[in-house]
């Protein structure tokens, strides 16, 4: 049990990244994003001795990540995203991009979007195939194009504004 845990915590320790680039573009409040972050943790530890590829966890992460998030955002039927909440200081390296006003236009459309097209275009623009975004989604691979070209389509809608 030791070793799996070890296994577990290093591999948390080298992607935890990807949950807060998850966090960031479902959730505002710190609060919740430090919530949401436990709850990713408590969900892949329940599923660790499962994982059949220990070696490539990435994809892994990004499945468990999104699908907490949005069971999290369907629980908590009180939580409204809203432009007027105030920016509150997170610590976590995404901090600095936070403060990019270019990526904050991108993360506000983001924002905009349903929880499976954010899902999408975060693998996307981590450079997912379509393949992957398809495994870890849970559509064909050719609805994710469709939805990537549409997607996109409407992104640039939004930042026009």
């Amino acid at each position: 049990m030791k070793s799996n845990q070890k296994e577990f915590l290093k591999i948390i320790s080298a992607y935890q990244e990807i949950i807060h680039k998850v966090n960031l573009i479902y959730f505002r409040s710190d609060a919740d994003k430090q919530d949401n972050f436990q709850e990713v943790v408590y969900q892949l530890w329940r599923s660790f001795l499962g994982l059949k590829d220990k070696n490539k966890p990435a994809s892994w992460i990004y499945a468990v990540a999104i699908n907490t998030s949005i069971s999290k955002i369907r629980k908590d039927s009180k939580l409204v995203f809203t432009n007027d909440i105030p920016e509150i200081p997170y610590t976590s390296t995404t901090d600095n991009i936070e403060q990019d006003i270019n990526y904050q236009r991108l993360l506000d459309a983001l924002q905009k979007l349903n929880e499976t097209d954010r899902s999408i275009m975060l693998l996307y623009m981590e450079d997912y195939n379509y393949d992957d975004i398809a495994e870890i989604i849970g559509i064909s691979t050719s609805n994710v194009g469709v939805k990537i070209y549409r997607l996109k389509e409407q992104l640039r809608k939004l930042l026009k504004d």
